[in-house]
């Protein structure tokens, strides 16, 4: 009988762009549900119970909702696979004045590419079916080059899939230091992406939704082998009149 060689197997696979950006939008589209629900955007029979990164995860199951979030992050995607997006913003804001209480960003860094970045813009969207698009002006930023880094070992997806756990745990931990949304609250998404990005129709350009005096609590990170993923909240305070 002849004896077959085995190849050594490495447990360490190498994570490609759309693997990255699987990993990401898939972030994103658990991340956004859990936040819709913590801080009371839907009742709560607006959402089911599900398993992932071995959390009980609720997910919307309106139909409304869920297809203008898979919209939303189609796009996502699309801008992620072609290097172009650098921020998501979710901004929860006031029903009856539109002033932002709550911004949820989460920067995104291409580790691969350390190249310069041009000027950005930030294009945004309503997220909310039940409300109007929202009309805004052009923000730009300026963003600068990042010192180069040294090559790091590659993560296995289990190690990423325990960072995300993490940031996860600490987001729906944030409600006991977040003010009560005692009022009824809209949201949008908002992404800044870079100056040559293509840009649906469906999208406008908008203001950055910043905070008023906010006060703001960096969150934790997670990174893949292409992209690492910064998170921080800024909120608005009851007294902040």
């Amino acid at each position: 009988m002849m004896q077959q060689q085995q190849r050594p197997t490495n447990s360490r696979n190498q994570i490609t762009l759309r693997g990255s950006t699987k990993i990401i939008v898939e972030f994103f589209e658990y991340c956004i549900n859990s936040l819709l629900f913590q801080r009371g955007l839907y009742a709560p029979e607006y959402f089911k119970m599900t398993k992932k990164y071995g959390l009980n995860m609720l997910v919307t199951n309106n139909p409304e909702v869920k297809g203008h979030m898979r919209e939303i992050l189609k796009q996502v995607e699309a801008w992620l696979m072609a290097c172009k997006v650098e921020k998501l913003i979710l901004a929860i804001k006031s029903k009856e004045t539109m002033t932002v209480l709550e911004r949820w960003q989460f920067d995104i860094h291409n580790t691969k590419d350390q190249s310069s970045h041009t000027t950005s813009t930030t294009t945004t969207t309503s997220t909310d079916p039940f409300s109007r698009p929202l009309a805004g002006q052009v923000s730009s930023t300026a963003t600068t080059a990042s010192s180069p880094s040294k090559p790091k070992t590659e993560k296995t997806e289990k190690e990423i899939q325990t960072e995300i756990q993490a940031i996860l745990r600490q987001i729906t931990a944030s409600v006991s230091f977040l003010p009560m949304l005692d009022e009824k609250c809209t949201w949008t998404i908002l992404c800044q992406t870079e100056k040559d990005a293509e840009v649906p129709a469906t999208w406008s350009d908008a203001d950055p939704h910043l905070v008023h005096n906010a006060e703001q609590v960096k969150l934790r990170s997670f990174s893949t082998n292409l992209h690492k993923i910064d998170a921080l909240v800024a909120y608005r305070l009851h007294d902040d009149i």
